[in-house]
């Protein structure tokens, strides 16, 4: 009898974990039932994916939805939108909304919320803070709790532990990776005088400078190593820690930002100003070499766009006066399609980075490559396809974005999850049906 499937994905360019194949994939109840199918199969539902590659589903792991906080600028309901847009299938959302998800409560809240209005999967930071460390080891195996995120140094909001007793606390508090976000707060501080409003926006790379992020990853992994605790450095920035990192591999790993691989100073505070703002602040060709070397020699487990939306308005502000932080959820997927097609990066990497990574990393439960019993999801992909970057297309209420104008080869056609069509050519379909992500525990 033949087969029958609720999705049917025939035609396509399958990138499988042990290599790309033309093969067709069945799904039946929201996972992969079949790779390789036979013709005589049906299905309720058939894509003919001619021409197009078909990833797993793609997942950015460093996302801030704003939500709870100001819905004029970003929401889950918006922010995810703008995830399946761009063709991702799940994100991971950060801590340091208002007010911050950092006790039971504010995450029992998001929680229910992003499982009624969530147009893609999710998985949930909670925030580490002085005062909530005795409650890290529940909170971080809390539903769809991706880990626990420490601001090392100051960024946006209200949350940090800056001081090496309370980071040791925290480190031997749980036991799941913690992800942080390495800067040095008292250089920071101390460097802060030297500057004023009105000074050159390439100014936030002079005063957030190498030795900045440096610092606080040294100091990190010292604290990791006499801790035994696991860490995940994110948006590593410089070539320093970079290659600093490699002697670390049996207790951390790393990320590194999409906006580290495509803009470079001091082009990006000329051109943008404001809008080229961001933490830990766009570097020098030097350093955006350094980060295209680690991404393929291994250095770098996972690439995530630090989507940061802020209000147009705010961003039009003089330096330092105008907020760090920039948009790129939507964006993320098209520009690292751009990347592969440049020969920067093979598409069998960016699939590692944005699917297997994330998942070795944070320990997700059947997410992260196309195999029997994984979730059905996938990304599917044009990578001929020519489209410029417009801000009419953007999904986030800010309305803006600092890729606009780019001009980009490769782009994504279809978002499926869980067997479930989200996105077609444009066309946002159905209704909200994300779920929290499953961790390990």
């Amino acid at each position: 009898m033949a087969a029958h499937f609720d999705l049917l994905i025939r035609n396509g360019t399958c990138v499988l974990p042990w290599g790309s194949e033309d093969t067709d994939v069945g799904v039946r109840d929201g996972r992969i039932a079949a790779l390789g199918v036979g013709a005589d199969a049906s299905a309720d539902k058939v894509i003919d994916a001619t021409g197009l590659h078909v990833l797993p589903g793609l997942i950015d792991p460093h996302v801030h939805l704003r939500d709870p906080g100001d819905k004029a600028v970003e929401t889950i309901p918006t922010g995810t939108r703008g995830a399946i847009l761009g063709g991702l299938t799940t994100v991971f959302d950060m801590p340091n909304t208002s007010p911050s998800i950092t006790d039971p409560e504010q995450l029992a809240w998001k929680q229910d919320y992003a499982e009624n209005v969530a147009w893609c999967d999710m998985g949930l930071y909670v925030g580490g803070t002085k005062t909530n460390i005795p409650t890290l080891p529940s909170l971080e195996l809390g539903r769809g709790v991706c880990g626990i995120k420490i601001f090392a140094g100051s960024s946006t909001g209200d949350l940090m532990i800056e001081d090496d007793e309370h980071l040791e606390k925290a480190m031997r508090s749980g036991r799941r990776r913690i992800a942080f976000h390495s800067e040095d707060e008292y250089r920071l501080q101390a460097r802060k005088p030297l500057f004023k409003s009105g000074d050159p926006y390439s100014n936030h790379m002079v005063w957030r400078d190498e030795e900045c992020a440096f610092l606080g990853t040294r100091r990190l992994m010292a604290l990791a190593r006499k801790t035994g605790r696991t860490a995940h450095i994110l948006h590593v920035s410089t070539l320093q820690e970079l290659d600093y990192l490699k002697d670390f591999r049996d207790i951390a790993t790393c990320e590194v930002l999409v906006n580290h691989l495509t803009q470079v100073a001091p082009d990006c505070y000329e051109r943008l100003e404001g809008f080229g703002v961001m933490n830990p602040p766009i570097r020098g060709q030097e350093h955006m070499d350094a980060a295209w070397k680690a991404i393929n020699d291994g250095t770098v487990d996972t690439i995530g766009s630090d989507h940061a939306p802020h209000p147009r308005d705010k961003k039009l502000l003089p330096w330092p006066d105008c907020p760090a932080g920039l948009t790129g959820v939507q964006t993320l997927v098209p520009i690292m399609l751009d990347h592969v097609n440049a020969g920067r990066v093979s598409l069998a990497r960016m699939v590692d980075l944005m699917c297997a990574g994330p998942a070795r990393v944070y320990g997700v439960v059947g997410k992260g490559r196309l195999a029997a019993g994984y979730d059905g999801d996938f990304t599917l992909v044009d990578m001929k396809r020519q489209r410029r970057i417009e801000e009419s297309w953007i999904a986030a209420p800010c309305g803006w974005t600092p890729f606009a104008g780019m001009q980009i080869t490769g782009w994504p056609v279809a978002t499926i999850i869980r067997g479930q069509i989200v996105m077609r050519d444009d066309e946002v379909l159905g209704a909200p049906s994300g779920k929290l992500v499953k961790f390990i525990g």
